[in-house]
């Protein structure tokens, strides 16, 4: 059996009929998303934020097609709470390689303090230094969390562009923290 595709005013009837659908799915189920995000990520604001990003993803792309939709809806949270985890988790990892290991019994805690400060003043000033939008780049990346991706719309740039003023921030950030520094005579 031959069907005839559907008109156009038929097929807008039909998407926005599934949007209003979608809509009320998801504002339904949007309180369930939020704690069980919430009690994965261990933030209600965080787990606030993530659903939004959730209900605007689907929202931008083409209706899916799924037989029971509040299911597949809080799975997507699920998940999304679980891509967060992972990113925050990569991050503090990235993060940790900027700071040198601690050992154990070696300098007093003051010391360690007066250390960590001049590294932290070292890293800055290297970070004063870096061209306006290399620095731009690298804050919203390690300060505001955004991913390249995002930085690269954002900036109209490539991703590549991004990559590689990360790269050359991070270099400089690596090099503050190589060059000695100046001691002052007691």
């Amino acid at each position: 059996m031959i069907t005839t595709p559907p008109e156009p005013n038929e097929q807008h009837a039909d998407a926005a009929g599934g949007r209003a659908h979608f809509l009320q799915v998801f504002l339904s189920q949007r309180s369930q998303m939020e704690a069980l995000v919430s009690r994965r990520v261990g933030c209600r604001a965080t787990a606030a934020d993530l659903v939004q990003d959730l209900f605007l993803r689907f929202w931008r792309r083409p209706l899916v097609q799924v037989e029971e939709l509040s299911t597949y809806l809080l799975r997507c949270a699920g998940n999304i709470a679980i891509d967060h985890l992972r990113s925050e988790g990569a991050r503090v990892r990235s993060n940790e390689g900027w700071l040198p290991e601690q050992q154990d019994n070696q300098g007093s805690e003051p010391q360690a303090a007066l250390e960590a400060g001049n590294d932290l003043r070292h890293v800055e000033a290297a970070l004063r230094s870096l061209p306006e939008r290399t620095r731009q780049i690298f804050l919203l990346n390690r300060i505001h969390g955004r991913k390249y991706a995002q930085i690269a719309k954002a900036m109209g740039l490539s991703q590549s562009a991004v990559e590689k003023h990360m790269m050359r921030a991070l270099e400089a950030c690596k090099a503050s923290l190589r060059e000695p520094s100046p001691r002052k005579a007691p």
